[in-house]
């Protein structure tokens, strides 16, 4: 298929009206000159174009090393990496948080005709694929409502779950991710009206907290939830309100949306893969 083509099928599949993002295009440092010019203009869609027709999709949470080492690996070309980050998420490196993508991989990618395409706001929009209701149907609760404005998407989801205690909720959590998930216990154990608040990501937040608490949800399932200073204030209002919070890393609470999607790239016509990657324990 050709890159314009999948380009045309993304855009209005996902892109809606009114849908901005963060400044991606100006955090990018080490290789600005490469970006593709609409990229420069909205941070989202076709970051870097390296191809003139795309044979495979491969799907990824972020641009890591590890990940486009994998696809280079698999000696490729004509492909497309399409990743939910423009960047590489590392809170261990806070204040710069997010992370340059490999300046020499990226040389490789060009030459070997793999273009990079990245939907960050799009992808958490409420929708079938969207990060957090891919992470709830992960869980086993059922989504009911969007909420959580964020650059006018709405990124989170209520829903009903069929586990009524804390502890259960956290141990499916833990299998879905396959690993340890924090617990920040500020409410009874027991799930009011076995409803839950999920937001992939980076959900603990006091304005999604608090309609959280609007919306009489005592639990959040979000995947950065780390107690320091950057979210202290969110801890004491979770706390003050009786929220508890669940935190599962930002990347195995949004990597069920970059598998999903791959079915979405297969209904084009199109292989695709997606590729593992690990998880930042400190984001919990």
């Amino acid at each position: 298929m050709k890159t314009a083509q999948l380009c045309q099928h993304i855009e209005r599949d996902f892109i809606r009206p009114g849908l901005k993002d963060e400044n991606w295009a100006a955090r990018i440092s080490h290789s600005e000159e490469l970006l593709a010019e609409n990229f420069r203009k909205r941070s989202m869609g076709l970051m870097f174009d390296f191809a003139e027709s795309i044979s495979k999709v491969f799907t990824a949470v972020f641009p890591s090393e590890k990940v486009m080492q994998k696809i280079l690996d698999l000696k490729v070309h004509d492909a497309m990496l399409f990743v939910h980050h423009p960047l590489i998420w590392d809170i261990r490196k806070a204040p710069e948080v997010f992370q340059q993508i490999d300046r020499e991989l990226l040389q490789k990618f060009r030459e070997k005709r793999i273009s990079i395409y990245a939907l960050h706001v799009p992808l958490d929009n409420f929708g079938e694929y969207s990060t957090s209701v891919s992470l709830a149907e992960a869980l086993g609760i059922v989504p009911e409502k969007p909420f959580a404005p964020y650059f006018g998407a709405l990124c989170g989801v209520f829903g009903k779950t069929e586990t009524s205690n804390l502890q259960d909720l956290r141990k499916k959590f833990q299998s879905a991710a396959g690993h340890n998930i924090s617990l920040y216990n500020y409410s009874s154990s027991e799930i009011t009206g076995r409803k839950a608040a999920v937001i992939g990501g980076g959900g603990n937040s006091i304005d999604f907290l608090r309609e959280i608490s609007e919306n009489k949800v005592s639990v959040l399932l979000t995947g950065i939830a780390a107690k320091n200073s950057h979210s202290a204030e969110a801890h004491r209002f979770a706390e003050e309100h009786k929220i508890s919070i669940l935190g599962g890393t930002h990347y195995s609470t949004e990597k069920f949306a970059c598998i999903r999607i791959t079915e979405y790239f297969r209904r084009l016509g199109l292989a695709s893969e997606f590729i593992e990657d690990i998880p930042v324990m400190e984001d919990m």
